[in-house]
């Protein structure tokens, strides 16, 4: 029995490696499906995810959508209003109970008793009514869906330069990311050579040929670049968890190691395109739905037309019942004579709002072209700091290899050569620095300009698919 039992536990384990052994070959074989698995998109891709997840552009485009029901309500009111009701009323207040009677066609010669007038008996009536109302000519109205439509279109706009901004965050958490991924890289490469240090350090020690101080200083070099890789590593992933955040999602996103590199134009270039930019044209849309409320402020002094009429049944018994039916049908027109000088202060009011969206939108026309040329400035400044620290860096690789061979000829203390190493290290993360600022920078500059889709690559069915 104990021989029987212990085959089949032998079997049972057996099995339960071969499932373990399955398990593990799918994961090897699905690493993008395991668990807490980084997603690695190129910048293109990361821009389209977040306007496609991104969830403030997501309520963005719900407040659009409300927009453009309020064009649908204001067309609404050019349609006719059908009403239907049905009521009940019981009394016996004499003027009403006559009037019933009439209604129901339930009249006759003893209603005219003086005491029927006088003291009625209570009365029942079910009433069901039937109306209709068309407008006929309503100046108001019409102006009224104009702007609501300007209103619109001004959305839109606002909806599009939304794209563009959240677009540009993206690309600044993109080149964060590959900022954080050069830290660490530099960061490695500066532990590796304190390490060195103190390998020759510890060496010239044994061979009598340096001091004891000197192994102390090198440990403390060691310790600080040590900190520095952990603080490298944990700016890289706040910055993967925030590029994940943008693209509306818990997980964080690695980025591939290049974007495509964005040539710089003449700034006429992006002059021109900025009066073209989203943000301008929503303004534009905004100063001719100001006209045109001006133009419905002025509509109040117009007369409104229109026809109306309804059809009524009356029943002392039962809803709906036919006792007695009327109908009445008419033409009707309204004009204000006097409303206490209330359409004139609309008017000087919506005169006032024109001028405020006027003013407004030369100023911001003024304050795009401002950021264009200042974007274009903080370019050119950057790719002269880039040639800067790239020369930076040169001199610093060379004056820390002179400053080694001093040191291991016991010609320079290791003051010197840790002095030469930090230079090196500030250098080396001054140039990342530099690059990726740059980078930024000109994404900005096309973001000023209106023109960061095209130079992140997206086309327009891309766009209007998210």
């Amino acid at each position: 029995m104990k021989g029987k039992l212990k085959k089949e536990g032998l079997a049972l384990r057996g099995n339960s490696f071969y499932l373990l052994f399955l398990v593990l070959i799918m994961v090897q074989s699905y690493p993008g499906k395991a668990l807490g698995a980084e997603k690695t998109l190129s910048l293109k891709d990361a821009v389209i995810s977040a306007l496609a997840g991104n969830d403030e552009l997501k309520g963005a485009g719900s407040s659009l959508m409300a927009s453009g029901e309020d064009v649908s309500i204001a067309k609404s009111f050019l349609f006719p209003k059908l009403t239907f009701s049905e009521s009940f009323v019981r009394t016996n207040n004499p003027p009403a109970a006559f009037s019933i009677k009439l209604d129901q066609g339930r009249f006759t010669n003893s209603d005219f008793a003086i005491s029927a007038l006088n003291q009625p008996e209570p009365i029942n009536n079910f009433k069901a009514s039937l109306g209709i109302m068309q407008p006929l000519f309503n100046r108001k109205l019409w102006l009224g869906i104009d702007a609501a439509k300007d209103l619109y279109r001004a959305g839109s706009e606002e909806m599009k330069r939304k794209n563009e901004e959240v677009a540009f965050e993206v690309v600044k958490a993109y080149v964060d990311v590959l900022t954080g991924k050069e830290l660490v890289k530099v960061s490695r490469s500066g532990l590796k050579d304190a390490r060195e240090h103190l390998r020759i350090a510890r060496l010239r020690n044994r061979e009598g040929l340096g001091l004891y101080s000197d192994i102390l200083r090198s440990s403390t070099a060691l310790a600080h670049a040590e900190e520095g890789l952990v603080s490298a590593e944990t700016r890289l992933e706040i910055a993967k968890q925030r590029l994940g955040l943008l693209l509306g999602i818990s997980e964080p996103v690695d980025t591939f190691d290049e974007i495509s590199p964005v040539s710089l134009k003449e700034l006429q270039y992006y002059i021109d395109a900025s009066y073209n930019r989203s943000d301008i044209r929503s303004l534009e849309a905004k100063l001719d739905g100001a006209k045109d409320n001006l133009k419905v402020a002025r509509s109040s002094y117009l007369p409104t037309i229109g026809i109306g009429g309804n059809y009524e049944i009356d029943d002392h018994d039962s809803p709906f019942g036919g006792e007695g039916d009327n109908w009445q049908a008419g033409v009707f027109l309204e004009w204000n004579i006097f409303e206490g000088m209330r359409s004139r202060h609309e008017t000087r009011k919506a005169m006032h709002k024109l001028d405020e969206a006027q003013a407004y939108l030369e100023g911001f026309k003024k304050k795009a072209l401002f950021g264009v040329k200042e974007a274009y400035l903080r370019v050119k400044e950057l790719m002269k700091k880039v040639e800067l620290a790239e020369a930076s860096l040169k001199s610093a690789e060379e004056g820390r290899r002179l400053v080694r061979v001093r040191f291991e000829n016991s010609l320079s203390p290791i003051v010197d050569l840790l002095d030469a190493q930090n230079v090196l290290d500030n250098a080396r993360l001054n140039l990342v620095s530099r690059k990726n600022r740059l980078k930024v920078a000109l994404f900005r500059l096309g973001y000023e300009s209106g023109t960061i889709m095209e130079d992140i690559g997206l086309k327009a069915a891309e766009r209007r698919r998210n």
